[in-house]
């Protein structure tokens, strides 16, 4: 299977003031490009090479796995954010995040402390858990939702690579532009209909 970086979906500069154009070149051209590049020679000539990002996660172990999901974490968490203008959840977020968390307040709060109270290296996320619940997760490295049968909604890198040149070590000060500028709603909007269809199926409703 042949894998390539997919584009970001915005220019590098267009997430500014909250994340710099340096930041999403390094993080972009070399963190994520780093991943992939390491996947490819890790399993050119093997069965792996042949099995998707998301196989990978769910079957691989060791350096495949790491590799494997950390690219498919970051494309994830690019399609995660969008150009600060100001968006607003539609309705249909906001009933969702109230009826789990009890308010869109409280959803950024919990989503906040997941990502802040992360010790070293991972990831926050708002996630479908394999019983249809809403949940939020903290997950350590390259850990992935799926790998626990869970649907990702939207994700938010703690890795102080995502935020160390615009903020040094100021986690909670990122964390508090990605909830207020940067969320992109229409992502998690679309994520939550997805989701809710393969929810269905399952049924069989």
């Amino acid at each position: 299977m042949k894998r390539e970086l997919p584009p970001l979906p915005y220019s590098k500069r267009a997430l500014a003031p909250h994340l710099s154009a340096r930041t999403l070149d390094v993080h972009y051209e070399k963190h994520h490009r780093g991943y992939l590049e390491k996947l490819a020679k890790l399993v050119r000539g093997k069965p792996e090479e042949k099995l998707s990002l998301e196989e990978l996660i769910q079957r691989a172990t060791g350096d495949v796995f790491d590799n494997a999901a950390q690219v498919w974490n970051h494309t994830f968490y690019w399609r995660s954010m969008r150009p600060p203008r100001g968006a607003r959840p539609s309705k249909h977020v906001r009933d969702a995040l109230a009826g789990s968390f009890g308010s869109l307040a409280e959803f950024k709060q919990r989503l906040a402390e997941a990502a802040n109270g992360r010790f070293g290296s991972g990831w926050a996320w708002l996630l479908k858990d394999a019983r249809g619940r809403l949940a939020i997760q903290s997950t350590a490295n390259a850990e992935n939702p799926l790998q626990q049968g869970s649907v990702p909604l939207l994700a938010l890198d703690v890795w102080e690579h995502a935020y160390y040149l615009d903020y040094q070590n100021e986690r909670e000060r990122y964390v508090r532009g990605f909830l207020d500028h940067l969320l992109n709603w229409d992502f998690l909007a679309a994520n939550l209909d997805a989701a809710q269809v393969l929810q269905n199926r399952a049924s069989g409703s």
